[in-house]
């Protein structure tokens, strides 16, 4: 397997969600394989692994990977919530499972994909290939208002209207086709001055992040996914969620901090009425950043963020 893929947080992850031996554990974005590779080895040969991911990419990558490590292994080429339902469904139990939701190298350098602004590729950015929604039909077919809306609230995009303006104009002559037209329209809408603030960044760095999530539902998967996830654990089980987004970490940390709260009575009540217990203790207070030496190693960690949670007790249905 080539192994050019450098898996974030990795270690952090390994050290708090402590994989055992003959553990089960779900890696529910397979990706280029660098945390399952890892979590296998901790497992062994009396563990199981069910691996998650719905890019074709990564079923390929998925055969090389399972010859090479010593547990048992399982393959689900689907979104990572339907994935995990359908583990539920089967009444399948876990010990540990874990999140990724960073665009793997993989997806990044496969330039025909068109998820980098650093290639000129067709405008595409889905995950699934199977799937309508593509990067092009947003560009080209979403109104001037929503596409600024995206920009803002995925991308935190300041320029994000006059980005918007920017490509309405130029689709009004011709349709948006290629990464490098959608690059070219974004650097003509940001001030030059702004642009040389940079520094080592990309000017379009911010709208392409934006595009991807709307691609791929990102956010809405990742709230579907956490419920199904956390109920196929059991008591004991970790959850690790590691994120490259505001709004990514902001689910986690909501959906984690809810489980580990107890009483939810009003303050006022003498004594407890709703008996709610926690369900999770919660392993990382704050949340677990890269350290300057893997960013310095891997540039993309920057914005990362893992949170851990372990599931001390079962709510009955």
């Amino acid at each position: 397997m080539t192994r050019t893929h450098v898996p974030v947080l990795a270690g952090e992850l390994i050290d708090i969600c402590d994989p055992r031996p003959g553990e089960t554990a779900v890696d529910c974005t397979f990706g280029a394989g660098g945390h399952a590779r890892l979590v296998a080895e901790r497992i062994g040969v009396r563990g199981t692994l069910v691996c998650i991911d719905r890019d074709p990419a990564a079923a390929e990558r998925y055969e090389e990977f399972a010859a090479e490590v010593p547990c048992e292994t399982r393959f689900l080429p689907m979104e990572f919530a339907s994935g995990l339902r359908l583990l539920e469904e089967e009444g399948f139990r876990a010990d540990l499972a874990y999140l990724d939701l960073g665009v793997s190298s993989m997806q990044l350098d496969a330039w025909e994909r068109g998820f980098s602004y650093s290639y000129d590729a067709p405008l595409d950015m889905r995950m699934d290939p199977d799937q309508e929604l593509d990067a092009r039909h947003v560009v080209n077919e979403w109104d001037e208002r929503r596409l600024a809306q995206a920009f803002r609230q995925y991308g935190d995009e300041r320029f994000a209207r006059q980005i918007a303006r920017e490509i309405a104009r130029r689709r009004r002559k011709a349709p948006l086709e290629t990464t490098g037209e959608l690059v070219d329209a974004i650097r003509a809408a940001i001030p030059a001055p702004v642009q040389r603030e940079f520094g080592g960044g990309h000017p379009a760095k911010r709208v392409f992040q934006a595009i991807r999530i709307v691609v791929n539902d990102e956010l809405g998967e990742l709230e579907d996914a956490l419920p199904l996830a956390w109920d196929v654990l059991r008591e004991d089980g970790r959850l690790g969620v590691i994120s490259f987004h505001s709004l990514e970490d902001r689910i986690a940390k909501r959906f984690i901090a809810n489980l580990a709260k107890g009483c939810i009575c009003p303050p006022d009540l003498p004594i407890c009425v709703c008996g709610r217990t926690p369900e999770a203790e919660v392993l990382t207070p704050r949340a677990v950043v890269p350290t300057p030496g893997e960013i310095a190693q891997n540039p993309r960690a920057k914005s990362a963020k893992l949170r851990v949670a372990r599931k001390i007790t079962e709510v009955e249905a």
